[in-house]
């Protein structure tokens, strides 16, 4: 069965254009123009540019880690933010690319929504900057991509003293 491809949009090719625009090629080398978008893969936000407000993604508003969304009881998210609600299943990313720790969460998130698991932790760790490492700064974002924002309803550290470490809240399947 062939695969339709979809006409893009131009704001399809606008979000194009600008990233292509920060694209330095390889010395030695001539930039291609694409006309058109061949890889479905999500792109991963640069480090060293500016983080834009996560739009709203289909009625949900972007999560932040331990901010009390809306849809969850004062018990439930007590529980939750407080470390009483266990977490089913964890993701170790230390050591990994940002890439690989990015794919992985994502497969994690969607493997553990299909099982209906309600509560997970993901490790990313402290890092050792000043801000963190890298992961732990990606994080947040990464979760309000809409890869994975519809599945998960909070997001909040296990304990006050443990940043390293972010257990989120999924939504049940319907």
């Amino acid at each position: 069965m062939a695969l339709r491809r979809r006409a893009l949009t131009e704001h399809d090719r606008a979000e194009w254009a600008n990233y292509a625009r920060r694209i330095a090629p390889l010395r030695g080398t001539v930039p291609v123009v694409a006309e058109e978008i061949a890889s479905t893969e999500p792109v991963i936000p640069r480090l060293d540019e500016p983080v834009r407000p996560a739009r709203t993604i289909r009625g949900t508003t972007p999560v932040g880690v331990g901010a009390h969304p809306g849809g969850i009881d004062t018990g439930t998210w007590k529980r939750f933010s407080g470390g009483k609600l266990p977490a089913v299943r964890r993701l170790d990313l230390h050591g990994q690319t940002t890439q690989r720790a990015f794919h992985s969460l994502i497969a994690f998130v969607r493997t553990a929504h299909a099982d209906h698991v309600r509560c997970v932790e993901v490790i990313t760790g402290r890092g050792s900057g000043e801000t963190g490492g890298a992961i732990k700064r990606e994080f947040p974002i990464w979760l309000n991509l809409p890869e994975i924002r519809p599945l998960i309803l909070a997001a909040s550290h296990p304990h006050a003293a443990n940043t390293g470490s972010v257990r989120l809240l999924l939504r049940r399947v319907r």
